[in-house]
């Protein structure tokens, strides 16, 4: 009820949002729900990012997103399935936003001195495979600027990190998401807080050195 009643006083999407949601939603590519996307959208109007970094293209819906939200960002954006890397592309190529993104064809468990070379990266945005979250993490926080932020989907996944059913508990890929959880809470270096928006969204920051809050009178 409370997020029904949420979505129905956010904007209607533009025609050609509404186009890529069709597209997603028939040929069942997964993509942000929309209090997810409304919150994502709003932090990159916060932030104002020069460089984002996406882990997980799919046909390039959050990119569009992103760049309607910051238009004077850019975007690199990682993708390992080839029918899916094409359509983003040609999405990209028919909203003109083709010199905005560089879309990567490739595993982003393999590209990592590519996606370096682009870096370093105000808004690093993860939305690929569940289970190598943590993976990501550690191979690409190292790239972000020092007051950039990594922003993760899914991370409540449907609510069944938080059931305790038989199945659930036993699931293999609810089991990664809330190691990741727990992970991310408590790393020493960083700051998470989970947002139960959408399908669950968590915000993290580089924790500020102790030094300099020293320093500062904190």
């Amino acid at each position: 009820m409370k997020d029904q009643y949420l979505e129905n006083l956010l904007q209607k999407s533009p025609e050609w949002l509404k186009e890529l949601e069709d597209y997603a939603e028939q040929n069942h590519v997964p993509i942000m729900e929309p209090l997810g996307i409304d919150f994502l959208v709003q932090m990159i109007k916060i932030k104002r990012p020069k460089k984002i970094l996406e882990i997980g293209t799919a046909i390039g819906y959050s990119a569009l997103r992103m760049l309607q939200a910051y238009p004077q960002t850019s975007i690199t954006t990682i993708e390992r399935d080839e029918a899916r890397y094409k359509q983003a592309l040609n999405n990209m190529e028919k909203y003109d936003q083709e010199s905005k993104v560089n879309i990567i064809f490739d595993d982003a468990l393999a590209c990592v001195e590519m996606v370096r070379e682009e870096g370093p990266y105000d808004v690093l945005f993860v939305d690929a495979a569940k289970g190598q979250y943590q993976r990501f993490f550690e191979l690409y926080s190292p790239m972000l600027a020092e007051d950039g932020i990594i922003i993760s989907d899914n991370v409540l996944f449907k609510g069944l990190v938080a059931s305790e059913s038989y199945f659930d508990v036993k699931n293999k890929l609810v089991n990664k998401i809330k190691s990741y959880n727990e992970w991310l809470s408590n790393h020493p270096e960083y700051h998470t807080s989970i947002i139960p928006i959408g399908d669950g969204v968590a915000i993290t920051t580089k924790n500020k050195n102790i030094a300099d809050e020293e320093k500062r009178g904190f």
